[in-house]
């Protein structure tokens, strides 16, 4: 947990937090301070930034919170390292793209992807950017610039990759902090050393050519948590049952059932499908929701009338997860039509077979080179693409995964 020590204002110009991951994180007294202590973003210490990865890492409690503390840290020595080069940055340059990956994920959710999947029809980047607009008017204006960093609007390039690039202080945060909570070794990274080693030529964020092995390392970390950490098969599970069991809630609003649940949560559940988007009311109410509002809603919903309802929220509850198996190939249409039978006998005639076995994929791609390239500067002057110069495998291509879902009372043993 990030531990605020106690210092007089009068006495610094800056607060300091503890963080586990870093140590002492400074953050100047003024805006950023202000936007830290505002209610929008204190709302991520009650989102965890995993999700339901604590299903399977009992340690993954750490918040977005802290993510977003930590990427602002690693902005802070990235933003210096850039100036003793020779990188021309104004302090209002810095403070904005401080401003930018501070609340670069304040438009997550509780279980945010969970959220996008049936409640939410707005992405989370376009909620952050609704946040941020809000909160430019609430401060006068002074946010404008750290939008258009945020946005790529702004002339000087890197700076909007510092924020959202390959190499950006998002990934390497997050990784070196979900690394840090889960206890998987394999997502350490050398970020003191990529930051060391970045570079700005042509307006374009780049890595000095020492620092090649770090970046193959950050690479290859980076997918290795992926399989093991972000789509680990005991979380997917636990996601595609708090998906159905969110469509099914919604379903069952919009039926005009009345649903116990959270203020907030309910304006969402109710929400009619045909309402145009009014981002003030989204706002407002999406700006109280966190993971206890999900959290008292699947207790609730554990005893309620409908089937669907309480078996899914008694199994996350209880961690009566659902078996999920990966297959590299679709599921056969024959393999899923046996499951469904076998829910049929089990749970009746009039069981929602939708609700209960799912298929589906998920897929990453380790490093995208046909975005924008993590690029090497040599002692020469000459930049090339990684992928140029790189003499491992950078696993540039898509790996998609097909899965089936169910209970495991399904299941052959």
């Amino acid at each position: 947990m990030l531990i605020f020590v106690c210092q007089m204002r009068m006495k610094s110009k800056t607060k300091i937090f503890n963080d586990p991951v870093y140590g002492f994180v400074s953050v100047p007294y003024g805006p950023l301070l202000s936007l830290i202590d505002h209610p929008y973003f204190q709302r991520l210490r009650r989102i965890r930034q995993l999700g339901l990865a604590p299903y399977v890492y009992p340690g993954a409690l750490h918040t977005r919170f802290h993510h977003a503390m930590g990427a602002l840290h690693l902005v802070q020595q990235s933003v210096e390292v850039l100036r003793t080069k020779g990188t021309e940055i104004s302090p209002e340059e810095a403070e904005a793209v401080g401003i930018a990956i501070l609340l670069h994920d304040i438009g997550h959710g509780p279980f945010s992807h969970a959220l996008e999947h049936t409640l939410i029809d707005l992405h989370h980047e376009e909620l952050s950017r609704l946040f941020m607009e809000d909160l430019d008017r609430e401060f006068g204006g002074t946010l404008r610039l750290a939008i258009d960093i945020f946005t790529d609007q702004y002339p000087k390039k890197f700076l909007h990759q510092l924020v959202s690039g390959q190499l950006d202080m998002d990934r390497m945060d997050y990784l070196n902090r979900d690394s840090f909570f889960t206890g998987v070794s394999e997502g350490v990274i050398g970020y003191d050393r990529i930051i060391k080693m970045l570079a700005v030529h042509e307006g374009e964020l780049v890595v000095e050519e020492k620092g090649i092995y770090s970046i193959e390392k950050f690479l290859m970390a980076r997918r290795l948590m992926y399989w093991q950490v972000y789509l680990h098969k005991t979380g997917v599970a636990a996601e595609q049952m708090l998906i159905h069991l969110l469509q099914r809630a919604r379903s069952l609003a919009l039926q005009g059932v009345d649903l116990e649940a959270p203020r907030h949560l309910r304006w969402f559940l109710y929400r009619k499908p045909e309402e145009a988007i009014e981002p003030v009311a989204v706002l407002q109410h999406f700006s109280f929701l966190d993971d206890n509002d999900i959290t008292a809603a699947i207790k609730y919903w554990s005893e309620d009338r409908d089937f669907v309802l309480s078996y899914l929220s008694k199994g996350l509850l209880e961690r009566k997860l659902f078996r999920l198996e990966w297959h590299l190939d679709p599921i056969d249409p024959t393999y899923e039509a046996e499951m469904k039978a076998r829910a049929l006998a089990h749970f009746g005639a009039d069981a929602p077979l939708d609700s209960l076995v799912y298929v589906g994929k998920e897929s990453n791609r380790a490093y995208d080179d046909a975005k924008d390239q993590i690029k090497i500067l040599f002692k020469s002057g000459k930049v090339l693409p990684i992928t140029a110069c790189s003499d491992v495998p950078l696993f540039t291509q898509i790996v998609t995964k097909h899965f089936i879902c169910y209970p495991k009372i399904l299941g052959n043993g």
